[in-house]
């Protein structure tokens, strides 16, 4: 691990990639409603590494938005 690199780094990128097919998929094929549940995945993937690197405001911020998603799917 450099010594600039946060560990578990790794999840934050795989987090990232999700949350950026979630946004592709939501702008161009939004019909098929999979990006609610790569929206979901990668926010709770966040929500992880938020914890893992005891960074609140990743926590609040990406359990809000999972919280906002899966009120979206019920209703």
């Amino acid at each position: 691990m450099n010594q600039n690199e946060k560990p578990h780094q790794f999840l934050a990128w795989i987090a990232t990639a999700i949350l950026i097919l979630a946004a592709i998929l939501a702008s161009f094929v939004p019909e098929l409603e999979y990006h609610h549940w790569a929206f979901i995945s990668a926010n709770s993937l966040w929500v992880l590494v938020g914890i893992l690197w005891k960074e609140q405001t990743l926590i609040v911020l990406n359990a809000g938005l999972t919280f906002i998603y899966i009120l979206g799917l019920l209703f």
